[in-house]
């Protein structure tokens, strides 16, 4: 994927991951891209150790699992915080 698809894709995962879990996580614009592009990476190595799937692009499934490790990446943040 190019890196305005990576941009695109972790600024809409980010934010859907931020706007599930309410709270004062950290912001800005860039904070979110990032956490979203993490949280792909994150998502897709839980989907593949689980035998669910992997992280392929853009479509829902993919999605999904980036913002389940998005989620993960929140979670982990505010325990850690």
């Amino acid at each position: 994927m190019g890196i305005l698809a990576w941009l695109v894709l972790g600024l809409i995962v980010g934010a859907v991951a931020k706007a599930i879990m309410p709270g004062d996580d950290p912001g800005g614009l860039v904070v979110t891209i990032l956490i979203g592009i993490a949280g792909a990476f994150v998502g897709g190595f839980i989907a593949t150790t689980l035998g669910i799937g992997s992280f392929t692009g853009f479509n829902l499934g993919s999605m999904a699992i980036a913002v389940m490790g998005s989620l993960v990446l929140l979670f982990a943040y505010r325990k850690l915080r």
